[in-house]
């Protein structure tokens, strides 16, 4: 157990013949309690120094847990939004290319459709001038016939009888 500054105080030396002065020594050992007191007080300061720091060391060490756990959540975050918004853009991507291909197949599909109806109104327009032609060749020959010279003979007698 160390010493404390009443153990000192409350020492007491044998007396020798021919010994140390006593006032002297009285001296001394009031002066060594005066430092220990002195020592005592400084080291409890220091202890109590100690502990603060050692609380603000704790505390900060918190912060710094706290704010690297926060880093990492933030980056974690980060990573998450950025692999999200990857993916998004990858679907809308895929669908963008699904209604391009959806609009360039229904345009081929209007396409062929309207073709056909091109080719279709061809082949009834040449039918039509086939016959068409045919008629007016038909009436031709029918106006070119000489059955029409004794008609108008006849309409012309008819007419002459009607007017006289």
């Amino acid at each position: 157990m160390p010493l404390t500054p009443l153990d000192i105080h409350n020492k007491e030396f044998g007396r020798r013949l021919r010994g140390y002065d006593e006032d002297e020594v009285n001296e001394f050992l009031d002066q060594v309690i005066k430092d220990y007191e002195s020592l005592i007080r400084e080291n409890k300061e220091l202890q109590n120094q100690i502990l603060a720091l050692q609380e603000k060391l704790n505390h900060f060490a918190n912060i710094e847990d706290t704010l690297s756990k926060t880093i990492i959540v933030a980056q974690e975050a980060a990573d998450e939004v950025r692999n999200n918004a990857k993916k998004e853009a990858q679907l809308i991507i895929k669908e963008a290319e699904k209604n391009a291909d959806r609009i360039i197949n229904d345009s081929l599909a209007k396409s062929r459709k309207v073709s056909l109806e091109v080719e279709e109104l061809k082949k009834q327009a040449s039918i039509y001038r086939a016959r068409f032609r045919t008629l007016v060749e038909a009436q031709l020959e029918l106006l070119t016939q000489d059955g029409w010279d004794s008609l108008e003979a006849s309409s012309v007698a008819a007419a002459e009888q009607l007017h006289r």
